[in-house]
């Protein structure tokens, strides 16, 4: 085996960090459900392969791999996104009267 480096990692970290204030130290933009996180995570890195041309590769890295044939459009990528569907909420709880509250 030849010696590991841990430069791709590092450096795909700096992109993470520097494109995203959730990875930045003492920030307030922290996600609050790890699901935000993950989504938040995910649009990065779409945005990252499909979207953006890299100044040495001069296309997008997807487009590279022969799996696009364009850089995406941050509304392609949008549309990739399922309309969520409103759950049914229930009833309301009836208010307790005075009489009820003085009993």
């Amino acid at each position: 085996m030849t010696k590991a480096s841990t430069a791709h990692v590092e450096r795909q970290n700096l992109t993470m960090r520097m494109g995203m204030r959730r990875f930045t130290r003492l920030t307030n933009g922290f996600s609050k459900t790890v699901e935000n996180l993950a989504h938040a995570v995910a649009l990065h890195f779409i945005f990252h392969n499909f979207g953006r041309i890299h100044k040495t590769l001069r296309v997008t890295p997807a487009m590279e791999a022969e799996i696009t044939d364009h850089a995406w459009t941050i509304e392609e990528i949008a549309n990739m996104i399922p309309v969520p569907v409103a759950k049914k909420r229930g009833q309301y709880r009836k208010r307790a009267t005075e009489a009820q509250v003085s009993n």
